[in-house]
């Protein structure tokens, strides 16, 4: 399968994101093809366009000062052992000690207890490791929510084509190459000189000769020599050895002859990889272009797009099915449904609506897998189908689509529930978790309290405060608005009725910026004192406010809401999203009436003809049905100070 690589650079991150050709890709003409201009050619480029038939299938994100630590090497100080979890945790300078456990202990001519090998007379760890030692450790992968990085004792230096392992012996293959590969790789490298160590043949070694290993197994030699001397001149906790960047780890794992192009758009990281090409692989240097154009080059590949949406809870398959990922502790949760996807002419049945549904989803799930780099236990529930051969074939392309994973993954038969169970090796963090955080309302929980919920607490706390501080008057009580109008206004208006229980007098305040839950007792006194600073207008007042919403039950009123407390304002419907001058005529403790104070003589004549025209319309009705209608309620344009605030708190909404 044919890929191009993407990489581009902002302030602190930089992004890698590998395209891949969907079939059979149409070759692009010198009209649509990615304008990039490689280094020593002069001109301004011209603006890429994505070429037909290429999807992004994988991304990585990493921003400056949390980079993957994955490959480090580190002189390591081991803090404690503990020999019930056969492990130790080693400081490396980190916030959190690293896992050493101990299957990933070596040490040359020490036999050693592996776990689950019982009567073994190997040595346990705690002959093997003593609190205070100090020795050399590699990250396998990164911390990881509350668990620390994951430690080996056996280091391992990657090339382009070869892995060397100082404490290994013999040489090993990648099983992702076909048999006749590997046999000829082999021969290859038989003979090579490793320095009583061992190495491992990568993917990309596909096509490699002798001279390209023995070449690079030099470049790997000097970097080893130069992690010796670090780590004898460090002292514990020190790295003694850093992992390449992202963009040179990304080229050098997966740049091989199915890559196209790599697309760089910064300087300094085009040099990084042209200096990593000219070292390993100088015939692939005129695949590496540099573009300086003034667009974003991951916008113009679609990169962002598919970025956003690693953030959505649902993606769409394209025969109307959809997939449902949710992420929990254990494991991560993928249901595939049917939508609206009825099957297709007449004849349609079922069960083969059902297989297509499926079919498309064990593509489209090894694609979200790569994209958001889903790591750990997965449980993928394929809708039921009735027939074992339909079942086989959701199964042989589940796996076809993860031969293109480079990262290890097992899968299970589909049980007799319909449900796959696999594992994908999770060692760093994906898009989504760079990108995001814990909600801090809901805590990663994903729901949060109803304002019902918060109302009927709220009431028992009110309760318990009148009946804790009896020569208190009043109370000024910081909530939710939300809430607010449900003790005021709902349900058998429970305020009053607290009121009345306690004699007491309660007034709130709070924006619907407030937690849902959130409750607080910011004044306590007299009544009067309680009320000075509870109320923000009194009568009279002239405010400037921002008309927000046409009112629920007056059509030709209007509600602005300053902070949460609700201020309706008569004959104001025909000025929504103004901003207009409001005289306050009744105040209440959630809500307030006004007219308008700034109207003109024309405005002033619209409204009254508007009101008149509402009063005949009302008038008319009742005589037609012999009834006699609920007029509607004008607020602010009757009353004025006469009127009760009991009902101005009524017309809150």
């Amino acid at each position: 399968m044919k890929k191009q690589v993407i990489v581009t650079v902002e302030r602190g991150e930089t992004r890698v994101g590998i395209l891949e050709a969907e079939g059979e890709p149409s070759a692009p003409s010198k009209d649509d093809k990615p304008a990039a201009r490689r280094r020593g050619r002069g001109g301004r480029a011209r603006k890429p366009q994505v070429p037909a038939g290429w999807r992004t299938s994988e991304m990585y994100i990493e921003r400056r000062g949390s980079r993957s630590i994955v490959g480090n090497i580190y002189k390591g100080k081991v803090d404690n052992v503990l020999p019930g979890l056969e492990a130790a945790f080693v400081d490396i300078g980190l916030d959190k000690n690293g896992f050493l456990h101990v299957d990933d202990i070596v040490m040359p001519g020490v036999e050693i207890a592996r776990r689950g090998r019982t009567g073994s007379k190997g040595a346990k760890i705690s002959q093997l490791l003593k609190p205070g030692q100090e020795i050399i450790v590699q990250v396998m992968k990164d911390p990881l929510k509350t668990k620390g990085a994951r430690l080996s004792m056996q280091l391992s230096i990657a090339g382009r084509y070869l892995v060397y392992v100082p404490q290994g012996e013999g040489v090993g293959v990648s099983r992702r190459l076909s048999d006749k590969e590997r046999d000829r790789l082999r021969k290859q490298a038989k003979g090579l000189d490793l320095q009583d160590g061992g190495a491992i043949i990568r993917t990309a070694a596909s096509g490699a000769t002798k001279e390209d290993f023995e070449r690079e197994i030099k470049y790997l030699f000097k970097l080893y020599e130069l992690l010796q001397k670090r780590a004898g001149d460090a002292t514990a906790p020190a790295m003694v050895f850093q992992e390449a960047d992202l963009s040179v780890r990304v080229v050098r794992d997966i740049f091989s002859a199915q890559f196209e192009k790599a697309i760089v758009d910064d300087q300094k990281q085009y040099e990084r990889l042209n200096s990593f090409f000219t070292r390993t692989a100088p015939e692939l240097l005129d695949r590496l272009e540099l573009y300086e154009g003034d667009d974003s080059l991951w916008e113009m590949y679609g990169l962002e797009e598919a970025v956003k949406s690693t953030l959505s809870r649902r993606v769409d398959l394209p025969s109307g099915g959809y997939l449902i990922i949710d992420y929990a502790e254990a494991m991560t949760v993928i249901d595939i449904n049917s939508g609206s996807f009825t099957g297709r002419g007449k004849q349609a049945r079922l069960e083969d609506t059902i297989t297509r549904t499926n079919l498309e989803a064990a593509e489209e799930v090894v694609r979200q897998l790569r994209l958001r780099d889903i790591g750990g236990i997965i449980v993928i529930d394929f809708i039921d189908m009735s027939r074992a051969r339909n079942r086989d074939a959701v199964l042989k392309t589940l796996r076809k689509q993860l031969d293109e994973d480079r990262t290890k993954t097992y899968v299970m038969e589909i049980s007799p529930l319909g449900l796959v169970e696999m594992t994908r090796q999770n060692v760093t963090d994906g898009v989504r978790e760079i990108l995001t955080k814990i909600c801090p309302t809901c805590d990663g929980e994903g729901v949060v309290l109803s304002e019902e919920t918060v109302a009927i607490e709220i009431e028992r706390k009110l309760r318990e405060l009148a009946a804790d501080k009896p020569s208190v008057e009043a109370f000024l009580v910081q909530i939710n608005p939300r809430v607010t109008h449900l003790l005021v206004n709902g349900p058998g208006r429970p305020l009053i009725e607290i009121e009345r229980e306690t004699g007491k007098r309660f007034h709130f305040e709070g924006s619907e910026g407030l937690p849902v839950d959130h409750f607080a007792v910011t004044q306590e006194g007299s009544r009067e004192e309680v009320e000075q600073r509870a109320l923000p207008f009194r009568e009279g007042e002239e405010v400037l406010v921002k008309i927000d919403e046409p009112h629920m039950y007056a059509e030709d009123d209007a509600v602005a809401k300053v902070d949460g407390y609700t201020i309706a304002v008569a004959g104001a419907g025909r000025f929504i999203g103004e901003k207009r001058l409001v005289r306050i005529e009744s105040v209440g403790r959630t809500a307030a009436a006004g007219v308008l104070a700034d109207l003109s003589a024309e405005e002033q004549a619209t409204v009254d003809a508007a009101a008149e025209e509402a009063k005949a319309s009302a008038d008319a009705g009742g005589e037609s049905d012999g009834e006699e209608k609920p007029k509607p309620r004008r607020r602010g344009r009757r009353g004025g100070r006469g009127r009760s605030k009991p009902k101005a708190e009524a017309t809150s909404e």
